[in-house]
């Protein structure tokens, strides 16, 4: 099973919205959101809370590739989340995930019994590559017991 058919299977949101997971690699994840009219906002563009959903489900994606590894001792959960809208959104919309630390480094804490934190930016862009928002969202792994 692929890291976009688990998350889909496993969080129902990243199911509801139909999400598409286009790559999911440790070094990036892009996640697409298509132009559904059940999920537009007042100008007829995904509504704000789909397209977070989009964001955080593509660090979610990134977070599992990079550290799928690391699941028989340690839970990731995601810390906080901020996002930026730039501009406009409308149609489909495409979130690009990457690590803000390198994953071996974030590893080596958990190896050492810490409770690593590290960042995942993603860019949210339209189908004309104009980005509409950025956001970052700051995980964990949480050792387990």
């Amino acid at each position: 099973m692929s890291i976009g058919e688990m998350l889909a299977a496993t969080v129902p949101m990243a199911r509801t919205l139909n999400l598409e997971f286009l790559e999911t690699s440790p070094e990036r994840a892009v996640v697409s959101l298509p132009d559904q009219g059940e999920y537009h906002n007042h100008v007829g563009g995904p509504h704000a809370g789909a397209m977070f959903t989009l964001g955080e489900s593509a660090s979610g994606a990134i977070v599992l590739a990079a550290f799928g590894d690391q699941l028989s001792r340690a839970v990731p959960l995601a810390v906080s989340a901020e996002i930026s809208y730039k501009k406009l959104a409308m149609g489909a919309v495409t979130a690009t995930a990457t690590l803000g630390r390198p994953a071996a480094e974030v590893v080596a804490q958990l190896d050492a019994g810490e409770r690593p934190e590290f960042p995942v930016a993603i860019a949210i862009q339209r189908a004309d590559g104009a980005v509409t928002a950025e956001m970052t969202v700051v995980w964990t792994l949480r050792p387990n017991g």
